[in-house]
């Protein structure tokens, strides 16, 4: 590999010598500036393995050049040899400071520069792959995020289906009401993390049916209240079926189960939550899920008309709805209309 090295002296002579060294040592090459504020503008936008700098210059002395260098983006941990005279210590320490990384005395020693610059390009060459091999561990990382991303995206379906099996009110039921509530969510101005946290685990938020009767889950008249009693506690079983996993989207999910059923004014199940109380995720969930009920067929009753079902919602907003998450519901019908297009029921 050839290293690149910039040379920045304004004395002529000591530039063809540093270059004629470097020339010697086989595996580098140079670029060379008199100027200082030349070689400067030039070293901040290159990349280069080492810099060479003087400290007596006109204009900008070499102190003042690698504190500006130093304050470069990507050029932090960029190895410096600065050129100094033997007598010069108080120079030498706030070179130190501003960043210098070795020195040389005048008059230069020509073995000494070689060893020298040979030991600050192997430092750079040690750096260069330390930083490669920390981009691919990250990437490394990343690979194994994803698969645990994909491991729990597929617990999440395989869960979704197992109530799917047992409730034929699911169906495309749970991709809708998803991607409502992933619409309410940024229409709220969650961040896109949330956003897709809740596209991720709201499918699950009926999976305590799975532990309800057959002869009240499938019964296709109204529930007496006794039955009713025992389908309200759907919300709490799913919260026992998820809860206490160290996936995010499980815990989410065990959230969404427990609360969506919750009602603005504190008549919801199962713990009767008001307001602010009940999870913004919930909340978010209660719409959609609801909005997707009453436009869709189920065994007890005929699907609503849109305008219907929006008037519903829109009348029981600060009831049973979030005035904020009906408002942002709304607020992008288009978006809704789209989704409902998508995910027909078969």
């Amino acid at each position: 590999m050839t290293h690149q090295i910039a040379i920045v002296d304004d004395a002529a002579i000591n530039l063809v010598l540093f270059e004629a060294l470097v020339k010697r040592m086989g595996n580098s090459q140079s670029v060379s500036f008199a100027n200082p504020a030349q070689g400067l503008a030039w070293t901040q936008t290159h990349p280069i393995d080492l810099l060479i700098v003087d400290y007596m210059m006109p204009d900008m002395d070499g102190i003042e050049f690698i504190r500006l260098l130093r304050a470069t983006p990507g050029k932090e941990d960029m190895a410096v040899l600065m050129i100094t005279a033997n007598d010069q210590k108080d120079v030498r320490y706030r070179a130190l400071d501003a960043g210098a990384t070795d020195f040389l005395t005048k008059p230069v020693d020509k073995i000494e520069f070689m060893a020298r610059v040979n030991n600050l390009l192997q430092l750079s060459d040690s750096r260069r792959k330390l930083a490669d091999r920390a981009e691919w561990l990250a990437q490394e990382v990343n690979k194994a995020t994803q698969a645990i991303v994909q491991r729990e995206r597929e617990t999440v379906i395989r869960l979704s289906k197992a109530a799917e099996y047992r409730d034929p009110e699911t169906g495309a039921h749970i991709l809708r009401m998803a991607h409502y509530s992933e619409l309410i969510a940024h229409g709220l101005g969650l961040p896109a993390s949330d956003q897709n946290l809740l596209l991720e685990a709201a499918p699950m938020h009926d999976i305590g049916k799975v532990g309800i009767a057959d002869h009240i889950l499938l019964k296709p008249g109204r529930l007496t209240p006794d039955e009713f009693e025992i389908m309200k506690q759907h919300a709490s079983i799913g919260y026992e079926i998820l809860k206490g996993s160290a996936s995010k989207i499980l815990q989410v999910g065990a959230e969404i189960a427990l609360a969506h059923h919750e009602k603005f004014d504190g008549s919801g199940y199962p713990r009767g939550l008001v307001g602010a109380d009940i999870p913004i995720f919930s909340r978010i969930v209660a719409v959609a899920d609801v909005f997707d009920a009453l436009t869709s067929d189920r065994l007890y009753k005929r699907a609503w008309t849109l305008q219907s079902a929006s008037d519903h919602i829109q009348s029981t907003s600060g009831s049973h709805f979030d005035p904020d998450c009906v408002r942002a519901f709304f607020e992008n019908w288009d978006a809704v209309l789209q989704i409902r297009q998508k995910f027909l029921d078969q």
